[in-house]
């Protein structure tokens, strides 16, 4: 098994996209008049976080994962990586691909940039899904071992730091793609503008800046768009009551919790959460 694998039925293309100024790193596949999905990564991750979830998606929506401002492949701006930078340029995706209106499926980070934009635009917003969705809460612990973790990963010239970095995310690690993703996220650490932007990408680990682009309640009880929160019961950057508060604070929210599954349930339980995202936007749509 390995990423093309996983691709390999899938008539996609990867472009780069200018999104207002910042060439941005697309995966898009699907039909070109279907309902846009656009899936949202991780801090510090890529669009190769969904590998195992286009080839479903795909044959009924116009689907983008991309890698989000400063991250991956897409262009690096000097500043920090604060949630309405992020939003900002996830509007001018949108805009630059024809997209009035997505249905946004954001991981951690992702997740945290979905609702945001979700609770500022809801006219852009067709659905959310929140998987381990973060930023409702500062804590410290957390963020010290993610910023640790992602500095010793992308300084130190040893892939075993980047495969360290990454089975952060799995309950169970997947030797063979597990193995493939580190060869990417290895290069895309390794590259000279990556680790001279390493510091904006990790603004949001520092408490005062979390503090002020915290998801509160508040903030979310904005949230119009119908919603999926999902989480795996070994998530090792939240708890599962975390998951409970998200749900409680979105009006209508659906929560599912993965068993023995860590921060990707997209990816650690494909065969679980495509069904199950499949019909959360069949019933939205």
């Amino acid at each position: 098994m390995s990423i093309w694998t996983e691709l390999a039925d899938v008539d996609f293309r990867q472009a780069y996209v200018d999104a207002g100024g910042i060439r941005t790193r697309s995966l898009q596949a699907g039909p070109e008049d279907g309902e846009h999905v656009v899936f949202l990564h991780g801090t510090t991750g890529h669009l190769e976080a969904f590998v195992r979830n286009i080839e479903p998606h795909a044959q009924r929506y116009r689907c983008h994962a991309i890698d989000m401002l400063g991250h991956g492949y897409t262009d690096k701006p000097d500043k920090p990586g604060e949630i309405p930078a992020y939003v900002e340029h996830l509007l001018a995706y949108l805009d630059a691909v024809g997209a009035e209106k997505a249905h946004l499926v954001g991981e951690s980070l992702g997740g945290w940039v979905a609702a945001w934009t979700a609770s500022e635009h809801p006219e852009r917003v067709a659905s959310l899904q929140l998987l381990c969705m973060g930023g409702t809460k500062v804590n410290p612990e957390v963020m010290q071992r993610l910023k640790t973790s992602t500095t010793a990963a992308s300084l130190e010239d040893d892939v075993e730091l980047t495969r360290k970095r990454l089975r952060l995310l799995w309950a169970e690690w997947d030797e063979a793609l597990g193995d493939e993703l580190t060869e990417v996220r290895y290069d895309i650490y390794h590259r000279p503008e990556f680790q001279r932007n390493l510091h904006n990408l990790l603004a949001l680990q520092e408490t005062e800046t979390r503090e002020r682009n915290l998801l509160r309640p508040d903030r979310m009880a904005k949230i119009a768009a119908p919603t999926l929160v999902v989480w795996g019961n070994k998530n090792p950057f939240g708890d599962v009551p975390e998951a409970h508060a998200i749900a409680d604070a979105i009006s209508g929210a659906q929560l599912e919790i993965f068993p023995e599954c860590g921060h990707w349930p997209q990816h650690e339980q494909a065969e679980r959460y495509n069904p199950l995202s499949l019909k959360f936007l069949a019933e939205v749509s």
